[in-house]
């Protein structure tokens, strides 16, 4: 059942009683390449320079109302989830562990750990990181923060929220989905404002679990093999948000590793924003279906601006 624009309204002043709401421009560079009045939301603009953090506030928040006591919690990311739970965990003083996947982001595990997290790498994708954290959970007896729930969708709805509010009648909307908390949070904001918003999701075509799922309609798992798009390497889709991505998404777009690194260059060069590759990936597929678009008001989402320095540096140099 999607959630009522109250109860969507009460997470986000949860949210916004840390963080401030993020800025939504239209840049004359982005839409004179796309041939479209296009409106980027920056998301890059958090304290952890990704929208993640706001479901983990909502998600914290609603922990610790139900008055159980937690001798910590667990989770696993590949970066900015795990930003986002030691955040709100060093908020409430409450001791976090993060399971990463060997070869995670350098950057984003030095965030993490600079939130006081106890990081712990383990196996070779999230999926396995994600059964070692339920693991540890277990042995320990910890709270196992998950990659998706609705307490994480309505907090993240909180900028859907910010961005339809700000620009009135978008056409389209293009989202990256990683584990599914950012498309399913659009088309809660979206419903709840009965908007005839189309969304579109965007998956790496080296981690297409999610669009394969979407055309036969049921989870299918696949190997993933995106290097710039960690944001997006899932292996696993998570049942809950297929349901939600098959009844309120028109479509989902696959953009490769080359369409990814384009787009991270352009954003830098039309708007001087730092954007990771899953941050890029909605850019990626708007340009992709630019004839599609022309003459519409598009919205796109820089999710996330946490690219590790020497990565961007060879993506810029082509």
């Amino acid at each position: 059942m999607q959630p009522r624009l109250a109860e969507l309204e009460a997470a986000a002043r949860i949210v916004h009683a840390s963080i401030a709401p993020t800025p939504q421009y239209r840049w004359p560079l982005l839409c004179e390449r796309l041939g479209a009045e296009v409106w980027l939301k920056h998301e890059n603009h958090t304290q952890v320079g990704a929208f993640k953090i706001r479901g983990g506030l909502v998600y914290f928040d609603h922990l610790l109302r139900d008055g159980s006591r937690h001798r910590g919690v667990v989770a696993a990311t590949r970066g900015n989830h795990g930003q986002s739970v030691g955040f709100a965990a060093q908020r409430h003083g409450i001791a976090a562990t993060i399971v990463v996947p060997f070869g995670n982001s350098r950057e984003k595990n030095a965030a993490m750990r600079s939130l006081g997290v106890e990081l712990i790498e383990h196996g070779e994708d999230f999926q396995a990181a994600r059964e070692q954290a339920e693991k540890i959970a277990a042995d320990r007896h910890l709270h196992l923060v998950p990659s998706f729930h609705p307490l994480l969708v309505a907090g993240v709805a909180s900028y859907w929220l910010e961005f339809f509010r700000g620009v009135a009648g978008l056409d389209t909307v293009y989202v990256p989905i990683g584990q599914g908390s950012g498309i399913c949070a659009a088309v809660a904001a979206r419903d709840a404002l009965q908007l005839p918003t189309e969304i579109v999701g965007v998956v790496s075509s080296g981690a297409p679990a999610y669009a394969l799922s979407f055309a036969q309609g049921s989870p299918i798992e696949h190997a993933v093999t995106t290097q710039l798009a960690d944001g997006m390497a899932c292996r696993k889709p998570d049942p809950a948000a297929l349901e939600i991505i098959r009844h309120g998404v028109q479509r989902i777009v696959e953009v490769g590793e080359d369409d990814i690194a384009d787009a991270m260059r352009t954003l830098f060069q039309c708007t001087h924003q730092l954007a990771e590759g899953a941050g890029a990936a909605s850019y990626a597929a708007a340009a992709l279906e630019a004839t599609r678009n022309r003459g519409g008001r598009v919205g796109l989402v820089l999710s996330g601006g946490n690219v590790d320095r020497d990565v961007f540096a060879r993506v810029v140099a082509g």
